[in-house]
């Protein structure tokens, strides 16, 4: 059993980042509650989660939400109980298709968590080390998630950078 705290884990594709982030829940003894942003749109996304549920296994709880974030955070949080939110790289997606203002999305979220009741681990790709997108909205996309991954960061303890399964730790409490 581990001491755990708010942590925002930011990683590549593929970087392991997700893996990590259930590994920190899992250790914390903690009852543990999976908020997917993820929608299961097409053969492959319905693949990815498909393997993501069967890597956690069968003692989480599952909750399936891709915009209404903070709403759900808020039913799910309870002492005694560890919220892993995987991702904020989707979530923001479906926010920018949905047409929500992102800034508010964005700071209800920083505002819930400098209120939350128990630690909650956030999942987020840090997408603006790759090359300048070549579409106006992919070159959108990439400065919103920074702006949301640095409002994120600055509202919780803990940042750890996730590259090849390693953790980075970024920012992190005493």
């Amino acid at each position: 059993m581990t001491d755990l705290s708010t942590t925002l884990v930011l990683g590549g594709a593929r970087s392991g980042k997700s893996a990590f982030a259930e590994r920190m829940i899992a250790e914390s003894g903690l009852a543990r509650v999976y908020l997917a942003t993820a929608t299961a749109g097409d053969e492959e996304m319905q693949d990815r989660i498909a393997h993501h549920r069967s890597r956690r296994g069968s003692d989480w709880t599952t909750v399936e939400e891709p915009l209404a974030l903070i709403d759900v955070l808020t039913q799910v949080s309870r002492p005694g109980c560890a919220v892993l939110v995987d991702c904020l790289t989707l979530w923001l997606s479906n926010l920018m298709l949905a047409g929500r203002d992102l800034d508010v999305e964005a700071n209800r979220l920083a505002e819930f968590l400098g209120v939350a009741a128990n630690p909650v681990v956030l999942v987020s790709n840090e997408v603006g080390l790759g090359i300048v997108p070549e579409t106006r909205l992919g070159r959108d996309f990439r400065d919103a998630q920074g702006r949301l991954n640095q409002m994120v960061a600055s509202s919780v303890p803990n940042v750890m950078f996730v590259a090849a399964g390693l953790p980075l730790w970024l920012k992190r409490s005493s």
